[in-house]
């Protein structure tokens, strides 16, 4: 074999590997934003996108695929709509409305802060969106509808009757009123939306400089007769809860059943009153009040956010808002529009295709960009889930 024939052998080998190693990413890039793999001719498209530098286009090329909203996302969100985290939850109006959000690639901060919830289109024929059970979603499911096609934005007002203003999202959808209001002291709506939508819990918030003024009644202020239990343990959380759940004090899980599984969320809209309370305040934030009588006894919807000082400054607060309002949609108005936020759908995404968490600096590094990239480019999901994804191609 002469010199020349050895160079073009060479030359086929690398243009061969180079072909192999594109259509692997394509192929990890598909399986990963899809979660089934491609068909022939779209490997191959992805693949020469891919080797064209167009890597954003081949992962916008999966996400065109049904799964991407039916799978990906629905598995990406499931987990934010329940108490026990569990990602096999049954699709929700809470999940649902994720979904639209991402496919309408939308700015996400509507997630908190909008008289939005999604629904399957009238033409499918499916039973339609009840206040009191979650038929709907479970035939979407069942039937393994087309989201990217067949899901609608519809008013939450229109749907369950919860006032414009009083809409906050997800946050009063009625798969998250059932797990976060049902029962307990509504600080779980807080708790919980802390966990999913900023990435963090109250224990890394604890701050025992917090103002104490707000903390409800139904907090002992010497648990088993020991004040220091309450200085050490109680008071660095709940100094900075109780003030941001009291948004939460005019609504309600309403159930049909024992166990909750039919019901509906409640507000109490204006002019009208709580027989128990004589307020618009719903009874299970006055409960315990005996705990300790000399503390905040909650009258109305007002909240403050005592974070924006001390410590938790590092959640990143937008100065431009005035930290503190009436009800849940100015709350979640403050949530979504933290650094926390943006932060934490980069980090849940980054989870989501990469299959890991930041294990390096340049990771880390990538995570910063990304988020400042989302925060500057009107927090779009798709746009995310596009970069992280051809960041990870190559795992």
């Amino acid at each position: 074999m002469n010199l020349i024939s050895k160079g073009l052998l060479v030359v086929l080998l690398l243009f061969g590997s180079l072909q192999a190693a594109e259509l692997e990413q394509a192929k990890r890039l598909h399986d990963r934003l899809a979660g089934v793999p491609a068909d022939a001719d779209t490997l191959q498209q992805m693949a020469d996108l891919i080797a064209a530098g167009n890597a954003t286009a081949a992962a916008q090329l999966a996400m065109d695929h049904p799964d991407f909203y039916r799978t990906t996302l629905k598995i990406f969100a499931s987990a934010w709509t329940n108490r026990d985290l569990d990602v096999f939850e049954p699709l929700n109006d809470y999940t649902a409305t994720v979904i639209g959000l991402i496919r309408d690639d939308v700015d996400f901060r509507q997630l908190l802060q909008t008289d939005v919830l999604y629904v399957g289109a009238d033409s499918l024929g499916l039973p339609p969106y009840a206040t009191n059970n979650n038929l709907h979603y479970q035939a979407l499911e069942q039937q393994a509808v087309d989201l990217r096609q067949y899901l609608q934005p519809r008013s939450q007002a229109e749907l369950s009757g919860i006032p414009a203003d009083a809409s906050a999202g997800v946050m009063t959808s009625r798969a998250a009123a059932k797990a976060f209001f049902y029962l307990g002291t509504n600080r779980a709506m807080l708790r919980f939306t802390l966990m999913s939508q900023l990435c963090t819990d109250l224990e890394p918030l604890k701050d025992n400089t917090t103002p104490v003024d707000r903390i409800r009644q139904d907090v002992s202020r010497s648990p088993g007769g020991d004040s220091r239990i309450f200085h050490n343990r109680c008071q660095g959380c709940h100094a900075g809860m109780d003030p941001l759940a009291q948004a939460f004090a005019y609504y309600e899980y309403q159930f049909t059943d024992e166990d909750g599984t039919n019901g509906r969320i409640f507000y109490q809209a204006s002019g009208t009153v709580n027989d128990t309370t004589g307020s618009r305040v719903q009874p299970k934030n006055l409960v315990n009040a005996g705990n300790f009588p000399y503390g905040y006894r909650t009258e109305n919807d007002h909240w403050q956010n005592y974070w924006r000082q001390g410590v938790n400054q590092s959640l990143g607060w937008d100065n431009s808002l005035p930290g503190e309002g009436y009800g849940a949609r100015s709350l979640g108005e403050e949530l979504a529009n933290s650094h926390a936020f943006a932060q934490c759908q980069v980090k849940k995404v980054f989870q989501s295709q990469c299959l890991r968490e930041p294990q390096s600096l340049a990771d880390v590094s990538h995570i910063q960009q990304l988020t400042e990239r989302f925060q500057h480019s009107g927090y779009r999901m798709k746009a995310l889930f596009a970069d992280t994804a051809t960041y990870c191609m190559g795992d």
